[in-house]
């Protein structure tokens, strides 16, 4: 029997880059430079989703996750004019995302509120794709929910830098380079994070190890 979540960690996704912008999209992109509304609109339809799944990823909640998603594309709106495309344009936008996620635990540790913790289930993400029979139980989601919920649970007791990472990394699929520019930190930095990352997250797991057994 072998720990699932061990193995996600330990093996890395083959595929990792930079997203390739077509034509369509660079315009886009200077129609909005001119200050084109519409052509703005369009660019947050066509990512509005990955921002706001990764937002979730890193906050765990639907409400923070829709604040931090609002305000990375007002930030993008207002910077829109200084992409020049040194990067490809989902590592700029992921970098201000981060940005934005990190500016507000900052705010929230400075300014501690008490609130209710929502109940919350995952919807469209890991645990469906997780699910290889066709027609699982209600038993069976039950399970798959609550072992997303416990490693989304496990992730957001990282550290910010790390939790940060670990989203990027396996749930964003993004390579050690895309991550050192976004999060703006050297690779050997980025790879000893990830590292430590994955032994925490390993250690919070491990008794639990039943729940996470293929």
């Amino acid at each position: 029997m072998s720990f699932v979540l061990q193995k996600k960690l330990a093996n890395a996704p083959q595929a990792r880059g930079k997203l390739y912008v077509s034509p369509e999209e660079k315009s886009i992109i200077e129609r909005c430079k001119q200050g084109d509304l519409a052509a703005f609109n369009e660019l947050v339809k066509r990512y509005e989703k990955p921002v706001y799944n990764f937002a979730y990823r890193l906050t765990g909640s639907y409400d923070d996750a829709n604040d931090v998603a609002q305000d990375a594309f007002v930030r993008v709106f207002n910077a829109i004019g200084s992409f020049r495309g040194d990067a490809s344009f989902t590592t700029w936008l992921f970098r201000i995302t981060t940005n934005v996620f990190l500016d507000e635990r900052k705010k929230a540790k400075a300014h501690p509120q008490t609130s209710l913790d929502e109940q919350m289930e995952l919807g469209e993400s890991a645990v469906a794709r997780q699910i290889e029979d066709p027609g699982p139980s209600p038993e069976a989601l039950t399970e798959e929910a609550e072992r997303g919920k416990i490693l989304q649970d496990a992730v957001s007791s990282l550290p910010e830098y790390q939790r940060t990472m670990v989203v990027l990394y396996h749930s964003q699929q993004k390579s050690y380079e895309e991550i050192a520019e976004i999060m703006d930190l050297p690779i050997g930095t980025v790879k000893s994070r990830l590292n430590r990352a994955r032994l925490a997250l390993k250690e919070k797991l491990t008794p639990l190890r039943e729940l996470f057994n293929a």
